[in-house]
């Protein structure tokens, strides 16, 4: 729930939450194999970053469905990543332990943003005024 009137997308719990997703893929990497480094390494970061990109699109859009429709589209980011740590697991990238964190992380991720774009949906039903 938004309780004040926020000052930048930095101030969004989803924003602060896949900051630490994208964070967290910054320090796993570093292990993974040379050969990765174009491939899935390179995948694994931009569908990272793209999670807090596309919060911060959205919030900039001042249009209430454009702004739902970015975070969908981070939301998808987070699924892509989790797609991409399972596959680092299935090739023996990452331990056990590394997956179980980075669910957690996601999870968190996903719930705090689904919270957004639900408060966004009933905002903009009920014609409210985005204010900044």
């Amino acid at each position: 729930m938004i309780k004040e009137a926020l000052k930048s997308f930095e101030d969004l719990e989803c924003w602060k939450a896949c900051k630490e997703v994208r964070g967290y893929v910054s320090e796993i990497v570093k292990k993974f194999p040379p050969e990765e480094k174009f491939a899935l390494v390179n995948d694994m970061k931009r569908a990272a970053r793209s999670t807090t990109h596309n919060i911060a699109g959205g919030y900039g859009r001042f249009h209430y469905q454009e702004n739902i429709q970015f975070c969908r589209h981070s939301r998808g980011s987070l699924y892509e990543f989790l797609d991409q740590l399972i596959t680092a697991f299935d090739e023996g990238y990452i331990l056990h332990e590394e997956l179980v964190k980075s669910r957690e992380l996601i999870d968190k991720a996903l719930a705090l943003l689904n919270g957004y774009i639900n408060y966004l949906s009933r905002a903009k039903n009920e014609h409210k005024t985005i204010t900044r």
